[in-house]
């Protein structure tokens, strides 16, 4: 019987890393397919990443895991909280996974027309989606949510207006730094935060339904 709720438990967990690494694939591959119409304008921290990409040479990739592992730091010493085995992961694998997809080299290319603002559009949904997989994972805010939600126990700004001031400074330094800032870059909030939402809740969802069912059977083998 203990080995029966055991095995049960370790696939619960299983379940829950397979689903974080698949929504962690699904977002590098968004932010891959925005990185090749990046003209029309970028996510405000793929903005800041391109920008430091094209000055000072690694890739892309690479300078979104250094951003990501300088926010765990200093959400270690504000709100350490947060840091969670996902939160390394995420900030370690996002990058890699998105300079792989872009290495691969069949993604569609810029077409210079209005079709890039539907490949754009592609790129922002399956990043939202896969932004709502690995946060319904449960093994942590990746590291600029978990930076944002200290930065709102610091300030008492809520979640959402520590985002914006977060992000719009990102933005900054990005189009600073000549970063590609257009109109999809304001398009980002508009269309990947409801397809995060609604991608979260259905995943909790599938979660909750597997563990009602797993519950189920424990509950039939006892009796």
């Amino acid at each position: 019987m203990d080995s029966f709720l055991f095995g049960g438990n370790k696939q619960v967990k299983v379940i829950h890393y397979v689903l974080f690494l698949l929504g962690l694939i699904f977002f590098g591959l968004g932010n891959a397919i925005a990185v090749k119409v990046k003209h029309v304008g970028l996510h405000p921290w793929e903005v800041l990443n391109v920008a430091l990409y094209q000055h000072f040479g690694l890739t892309i990739g690479t300078w979104g895991v250094i951003s990501g592992l300088v926010l765990v730091i200093i959400s270690y010493f504000t709100a350490r909280k947060y840091i969670r085995i996902g939160t390394f992961l995420n900030a370690l694998l996002i990058g890699p996974i998105m300079d792989f997809f872009l290495w691969l080299d069949f993604l569609p290319e810029a077409t210079n027309s209005w079709v890039d603002y539907l490949i754009v559009f592609c790129a922002i949904v399956i990043a939202g989606f896969g932004g709502g997989m690995y946060v319904a994972a449960g093994l942590g805010a990746g590291p600029r949510d978990g930076f944002m939600l200290s930065i709102s126990n610091k300030t008492k700004l809520s979640v959402s207006q520590a985002r914006i001031l977060v992000e719009s400074f990102i933005l900054i330094i990005g189009f600073i730094l000549g970063g590609p800032v257009f109109i999809a870059t304001f398009l980002y909030t508009f269309i990947q935060s409801p397809v995060f939402q609604k991608s979260l809740s259905f995943f909790n969802s599938l979660i909750e339904v597997y563990k009602n069912r797993k519950k189920q059977i424990r509950e039939d083998v006892y009796l």
